[in-house]
């Protein structure tokens, strides 16, 4: 399959200050956003083993519709054999992704690669099997972190663990299981990770099911391991602490995916599919909830100022060619300040697969993003 990677606009953003949760003027607060205005390229992880690259501009002040995609492109790492929940730009350089699929290949394996964003081309392609430890490869790797010479995806399926591979040859160095943290295999279910801005820790996400694989409580454990121990294939705890949510029922509920910290490193934006989380990063207390949300939160990340969150959500929406609804990749905004959600979200995927003639839902999850 052709590899295609649509370039973006020059990239352009206006931004200023930080994240607080002071009391401020609420007008002068809405003054002051009704001067920003973010331009980004935002790379969404889809199951059809490609990105959506989505040129994106973001108006706070357009209440109906704040997120405007003005091109949507494609970023493919190999098609349908590796369909992808997990993508992280390189902080060394912001033209490399790294990436990890969600299922396994027709041979059983895995895949761990790397693509330039300029070219679209896949630099290096790794295929590995799961861990035979795994009882339950349901769901793969999924969040990532990253050091400066590491790559970090982490492993979603039963038992989980965190890989360490090294970024310039996806080396694969270290294998970290949780039962060292002292969680046993099946008391969790869908572990996550992201790394702090300034590297020095990996925060890891459990869903806590002590009942039993897959029995969601609604509850979170966070974890707060030491960067370099990690590297090391070594586990040192630096801080840890229980969030909750919903228990999971038909109506739906409370499931952590991925996140990301704020670029000061003070919050950690959290989705939990029903509801998104803001979490101060060094006490690992729910400072804010986000919810009700339009669909399932897969991801949940800040602007650069921290002033707002892009979520990445699985929504239901109606398809004439399909004489029904089906699930859409959206992308919507989230106001910090004010505390809710910004008028209507935007299509990412049946959007793009519309001009392919493709009907059916199109499943996305992870994202990262180029912001200027």
């Amino acid at each position: 399959m052709k590899k295609v990677l649509v370039t973006a606009v020059a990239l352009t953003m206006l931004v200023g200050g930080y994240l607080s949760f002071t009391t401020v003027d609420k007008e002068a607060a809405q003054a002051v956003a009704g001067k920003q205005n973010y331009k980004a390229n935002v790379y969404v992880a889809g199951m059809g083993g490609h990105f959506a690259v989505a040129d994106v501009t973001i108006d706070p002040n357009n209440r109906e519709a704040p997120i405007t995609v003005n091109n949507l492109g494609m970023l493919n790492i190999g098609g349908k054999s590796h369909p992808s929940h997990d993508g992280r730009i390189d902080a060394n350089d912001r033209n490399i992704m790294f990436w990890s699929t969600y299922r396994p290949d027709d041979n059983g394996n895995l895949h761990v690669g790397k693509s330039d964003l300029k070219t679209g081309r896949v630099l290096l392609d790794v295929a590995l099997p799961p861990d035979e430890r795994a009882t339950w490869s349901g769901a793969n790797y999924c969040g990532s972190g990253q050091s400066e010479n590491y790559f970090m995806p982490v492993y979603m399926g039963n038992e989980g663990y965190i890989d360490v591979f090294a970024k310039e040859d996806l080396a694969h160095k270290q294998r970290v299981f949780f039962d060292d943290l002292g969680y046993k295999s099946g008391e969790y279910t869908f572990a996550h990770g992201t790394n702090t801005p300034d590297m020095k820790h990996f925060l890891l996400s459990l869903n806590l099911t002590p009942d039993g694989h897959t029995k969601f409580t609604g509850n979170t454990q966070l974890i707060l391991l030491d960067m370099k121990a990690l590297e090391q294939g070594k586990v040192k705890k630096v801080a840890e602490a229980t969030i909750t949510g919903k228990p999971r029922d038909a109506s739906g509920g409370t499931i952590t995916f991925r996140q990301y910290f704020t670029e000061d490193g003070k919050y950690l934006f959290q989705s939990g599919a029903d509801r998104g989380y803001i979490i101060d990063a060094k006490t690992l207390e729910v400072k804010q909830v986000a919810s009700p949300l339009p669909g399932e939160a897969h991801d949940m990340m800040p602007t650069p100022d921290g002033k707002y969150a892009i979520f990445t959500l699985r929504q239901k929406t109606f398809s004439a060619a399909d004489e029904g609804d089906v699930t859409d990749g959206t992308l919507a905004l989230y106001d910090v300040q004010a505390r809710q959600m910004v008028g209507d979200s935007a299509s990412v995927c049946l959007a793009c697969h519309k001009n392919f003639g493709k009907a059916g839902s199109a499943v996305l999850c992870g994202m990262d993003a180029n912001f200027m």
